[in-house]
């Protein structure tokens, strides 16, 4: 019994969406970081206010929201590996682990900022 792939799952497909939103999530990304950022900043929000715990969890979360956005924009980058198939592998892959990695660390940095001290 073989199955048969979906026309919108096929590599060449899914690699050219996965270039196309990857290009848009990480600007997106960026954006909602850098306004986030911007808007802590300029409040006079500063991460050395905070217990050393939530600094711990601070800066945790701010690395896996630095590493997500070059996950996503890898997985935007139109440059192709070795050929499609692995591309695909690849991309998705990262392009997940990317969205993850955003959301997960996006939730840790606030919850630190949530629990910490009030300026």
């Amino acid at each position: 019994m073989t199955t048969q792939t979906h026309d919108l799952m096929t590599p060449e497909t899914n690699v050219q969406r996965i270039m196309w939103t990857g290009t848009a999530w990480f600007g997106v990304a960026v954006g909602a970081s850098a306004i986030t950022l911007a808007l802590l900043l300029s409040s006079g929000w500063r991460p050395a206010i905070l217990p050393i715990g939530m600094k711990v969890l601070w800066w945790i979360g701010s690395g896996l929201v630095a590493l997500s956005i070059g996950l996503i924009g890898w997985s935007g980058c139109p440059i192709l590996e070795v050929n499609v198939p692995v591309a695909d592998r690849n991309k998705t892959r990262t392009m997940q682990l990317g969205t993850l990695l955003f959301i997960v660390g996006g939730c840790a940095a606030m919850l630190a900022v949530l629990l910490g001290p009030a300026t």
